[in-house]
């Protein structure tokens, strides 16, 4: 877990100062590249929901000032003496965590986002030696190679940038509970960035797709742009009646407080609901949910090393591109006021390459 020596103010980027989440530029410290390291210069960074979480304190353990971002795209520019994945020139990727303890059951599982000794996270996590994670909202970034991802060359870095944290959130449940067997039914639960990405990664598996959303406007992307089966208001009680017992996946990427059990009641016995969003402090299910059908509700967040990859050379393999709106830094504080109204088709992308000075 080593962090490596500071080299002075090396680094600019827009970090937040406190827990109005405003950004403005700001000049820090970044590692020098040691041995297992690689230096990697941005050219690109998503705006995810985290980055409101982080910038504004909202889970109690932002370390000010905070520089968010933590879907990373860019170039290798420095690789370490015993680096052996990467070379300069290669593009990679920077998810949710930049080290682990990297000996436990879990990290030996490449699973080290739940590393038992904690992952250390890209925004506001500690080093070892109690220096402090910055994100991506940045020029440049040092990272041990264990928690970078090749990105295939054919595929555009603005668009892979997405995939560092919505893809991989939901493609992890979807490969762990086998929703990518042909001609089996899915149901997502909102439509935003992961939601979208959802129908994406089911549509390449060869699923039947209905989408669920609060709001009617959604219903020309659903079944036009993304390609979705059915699109169904969740509101409307005829409509979901009449899928009763009709899915044999769920997977609910919806922010928000809003009961489950509405929605246990589509699967098909034994089905499975896999949770990715935050719905509030508490789920709201009966326990007949389960009970009368062996319905299985299940959590997951983000996903490991091995998995990353996997997803990054899917996604190439089938041409899957999540739907992005490119921005400019200086236009970071609109997007993240934006991103907390769901007004995003259906994740901005910072171009940092061309706007960070």
């Amino acid at each position: 877990m080593s962090s490596g020596v500071a080299t002075g103010k090396n680094c600019h980027g827009w970090a937040a100062r406190d827990d109005s989440g405003f950004l403005s530029p700001y000049e820090f410290d970044r590692r020098a590249v040691g041995s297992e390291d690689i230096s990697v210069k941005i050219t690109h960074c998503g705006v995810c929901y985290a980055d409101v979480l982080y910038t504004r304190n909202k889970l109690k353990r932002s370390i000010y000032p905070v520089v968010p971002g933590h879907e990373i795209v860019g170039v290798v520019t420095e690789v370490g003496d015993h680096v052996g994945k990467f070379k300069i020139g290669d593009h990679v990727g920077v998810g949710v965590f930049v080290d682990s303890c990297r000996d436990c059951e879990n990290c030996n599982g490449r699973l080290e986002m739940h590393c038992s000794k904690g992952a250390v996270s890209t925004i506001s996590g500690t080093y070892a030696d109690g220096s402090t994670c910055k994100g991506g909202y940045s020029k440049f970034i040092v990272a041990h190679e264990r928690y970078c991802y090749k990105i295939p060359d054919k595929y555009p870095l603005a668009q892979a940038a997405p995939l560092l944290c919505a893809g991989i959130t939901v493609y992890t449940p979807m490969i762990r509970h086998n929703m990518n067997q042909p001609g089996k039914s899915l149901g997502v639960i909102g439509l935003g960035g992961l939601g979208h990405m959802a129908v994406k990664f089911a549509k390449a598996f060869g699923l039947n797709v209905t989408v669920f959303s609060t709001s009617v406007s959604k219903k020309d992307d659903a079944l036009n742009l993304l390609k979705a089966d059915n699109f169904v208001l969740s509101s409307d009680k005829e409509q979901m009646s009449a899928l009763s017992k009709s899915l044999d996946f769920i997977i609910d990427t919806a922010s928000g407080d809003h009961s489950l059990d509405l929605y246990m009641s589509l699967l098909k016995t034994g089905g499975v609901l896999a949770l990715v969003g935050f719905s509030g402090e508490q789920l709201k299910l009966s326990p007949l949910s389960l009970l009368m059908e062996m319905r299985s509700v299940s959590g997951s967040a983000v996903g490991g090393t091995k998995g990353m990859q996997e997803m990054l050379e899917f996604c190439a393999e089938h041409e899957i591109h999540p739907e992005i709106e490119v921005i400019p830094i200086q236009y970071a504080n609109e997007a993240l006021e934006r991103l907390q109204k769901n007004d995003v088709k259906y994740r901005f992308v910072i171009d940092i390459e061309n706007s960070l000075e």
